[in-house]
């Protein structure tokens, strides 16, 4: 099977890659080159907001797994700032929503004209739209944990974007008849930022606005090639919750839920136990088998 990886010279494609390799043919798909990890496989440069360049990437692909986007909202001007304080070059202020979105619309349509069977997509949690909320807007939860079917609430473009994404691949999956899955990870952590977690961690001094969710890098790559491999025996479009089983506080979680939110408590209580992550895994271990093996706590 030949299976494309866009998004390919970044971070997490490390690990796709290192999922996939021995058993498929890989073709990576970026604009800049992949890193030395990465170098003996074949590379089409391109960008995701050309569709000619999509086309190209697609040519004899069976599977694609979807990475590539831009992971913050490009309109916001704090985080414009940071990413600029961080010596990086700032895309364009309409980035987020072209690439996420159009950019996406342009390797799904490349993708049916020349017949790829699954998408596998590489989406946010932030989908449930309690990432970059406007200051003072409490995210509404509904009941704990958040599973796939708690409603959404978005306030930023690229929680937008993340949520748009996964029913764009709906759409393609009900007029197309390809099979497309989406993931919705917390932050995505290499080895090296889960032993930096355990050596910086200190008590939570105020409530976390991504409510402490991660996901290890190796166990997101697992759960995104079983949705490739599994897609005969899944509904054509799925959606699925990618992370750790654990938060990334030191604290027990109902320890931080009174401490920071006690209005959350009632939902909480029985449901939430130990340092028990604000997510629920349990339609992907009964869909999927998956279920995640690494923890920051590890390194502690």
């Amino acid at each position: 099977m030949k299976v494309l990886v866009t998004g390919a010279s970044g971070r997490f494609a490390e690990y796709m890659v290192k999922a996939l390799r021995g058993d498929y043919e890989i073709v990576l798909f970026a604009r800049r080159q992949p890193p030395e990890d990465r170098a003996d496989l074949p590379w089409i440069q391109g960008d995701l907001n050309n569709y000619e360049d999509c086309l190209r990437a697609v040519q004899g692909v069976d599977a694609i797994q979807h990475l590539g986007a831009v992971p913050w909202p490009s309109d916001d001007p704090r985080s414009r700032e940071r990413v600029q304080a961080m010596g990086r070059e700032l895309p364009p202020w309409d980035a987020t929503m072209r690439t996420n979105i159009i950019g996406t619309y342009y390797l799904m349509r490349a993708a049916v004209e020349v017949g790829v069977k699954t998408v596998v997509m590489t989406g946010s949690n932030c989908a449930f739209g309690h990432c970059g909320r406007v200051p003072g807007h409490e995210f509404p939860f509904r009941y704990l944990p958040l599973d796939e079917e708690h409603p959404s609430d978005i306030e930023s473009s690229y929680s937008y974007t993340k949520l748009v994404g996964e029913e764009l691949l709906a759409w393609f999956t009900r007029a197309y008849g390809i099979r497309t899955y989406v993931t919705r990870p917390a932050g995505i952590c290499p080895p090296e930022r889960l032993e930096n977690m355990a050596l910086t961690a200190k008590p939570a001094a105020d409530w976390s606005a991504g409510f402490w969710g991660y996901v290890a890098s190796e166990d997101l790559a697992e759960m995104q090639r079983l949705l490739m491999e599994k897609a005969e025996s899944l509904p054509p479009h799925d959606v699925y919750v990618a992370n750790a089983l654990d938060t990334s506080a030191l604290e027990p979680t109902l320890e931080l839920i009174e401490k920071f939110r006690p209005n959350l408590l009632p939902l909480a209580e029985g449901k939430l136990s130990g340092h028990q992550a604000f997510f629920s895994m349990a339609k992907a271990k009964r869909m999927l088998g998956w279920q995640p093996k690494r923890s920051w706590r590890e390194y502690l």
